[in-house]
């Protein structure tokens, strides 16, 4: 080959590069802090879009969520982490998209499409065992972090508390509420004498937070959480019920430290149910691609943090997926395309229409 030739061939190569690189698609993302499971879930789908040369994903992390999901609606963003309570609450122009109303709110959340499911985490309730909590019952009186100021994991937090028997915010127990940036912080500085948060299986804020002493995780009550009122509730939009042996829960190595109150070996919660979220417009081909990209890399994905495989990826069941029923949120028909090719069964109910 001539100095010339290697020369022309050399030009091609770096044509064909900078086609790939600028055949990629820029978007915006938009997830809670990151460390967590909805920002490490979106990290990793930023990573392998551009790692399959599908799209560059600039990504926002610490948002609140209630703006992200209004975003993304309104065609301001491209890809957000949202808890699925929050389209159900926007498609009825309620809560924090009150000042909406009904038909603008619909208006918005029927844009809204589901590149592929998860879990947040699981509401449960937590302590120092310097702080003498000893139950669910025992949060009257005291003061409980129990989300950030806005948002799923706040409401969530504040009806499993009165359904538990820990009363209503603001007569029975004053409620702490701080930014997801400032959870640990919290949790370790005295400011609440117990924690109502989603947690993950072993979780990252639990462990942290042990070099400030020893802690104890309550399951739910057993009779409560089988009640056909609580079943009815943890089955709502946004949520799911969770049976988990103890076992399996993460802390083993830590039982010095952890103590895990269950009644029968199984720790109740309800998991507070998530998804990516893309606009209905999202181009079919880059929808597929971005899904199949995951779906091709979750096993490097559970890998990725202790609690991965006990957040629900790649699992489409309902209920255990959040969707169908009173949740308006269906599939983005590219991912319908990308989990029924991976031999996904996709339900019915969660397909677009």
């Amino acid at each position: 080959m001539t100095r010339f030739t290697k020369l022309c061939a050399a030009l091609a190569a770096s044509t064909l590069i900078a086609g790939a690189a600028s055949a990629q698609v820029n978007l915006t993302g938009e997830t809670a802090g990151q460390g967590g499971v909805p920002g490490t879930v979106h990290a990793h789908l930023g990573e392998v879009a551009a790692a399959n040369g599908i799209a560059n994903v600039q990504i926002q992390f610490g948002q609140t969520l209630t703006n992200s999901v209004q975003n993304l609606a309104e065609g301001k963003t491209d890809i957000v982490s949202s808890p699925q309570l929050l389209p159900f609450l926007l498609a009825n122009g309620r809560g924090p998209y009150s000042a909406l109303g009904k038909e603008a709110g619909a208006e918005l959340a029927a844009n809204i499409r589901v590149l592929f499911t998860y879990s947040f985490g699981y509401t449960g309730l937590y302590a120092f065992d310097s702080n003498g909590v000893k139950g669910w019952e025992d949060l009257k009186g005291r003061r409980v972090y129990n989300g950030p100021p806005r948002g799923a994991a706040l409401v969530m937090g504040q009806q499993i508390i009165q359904f538990m028997g820990g009363g209503k915010e603001g007569t029975d127990y004053t409620g702490i509420q701080v930014n997801w940036a400032q959870d640990i912080k919290t949790i370790t500085d005295g400011s609440a004498e117990a924690i109502v948060l989603p947690m993950t299986f072993p979780d990252r804020r639990v462990t942290a937070a042990l070099a400030s002493g020893n802690m104890t995780l309550f399951s739910q009550p057993k009779e409560i959480f089988e009640s056909e009122a609580f079943q009815k509730y943890a089955s709502t939009p946004g949520a799911a019920p969770l049976r988990i042996p103890v076992e399996n829960m993460g802390y083993g190595s830590m039982a010095d430290q952890v103590t895990i109150v269950s009644e029968d070996g199984l720790f109740r919660a309800v998991s507070t149910t998530g998804s990516e979220i893309v606009h209905k417009d999202m181009d079919e081909e880059l929808a597929y691609q971005l899904t199949k990209a995951v779906i091709d890399s979750l096993d490097a994905l559970k890998a990725k943090a202790p609690w991965g495989a006990n957040v629900g990826l790649g699992v489409l069941d309902v209920p255990d997926s959040g969707l169908c029923g009173l949740n308006p949120m269906k599939y983005h028909p590219g991912a319908v395309r990308a989990w029924e090719e991976a031999g996904y069964t996709v339900p019915e109910c969660a397909k677009p229409s």
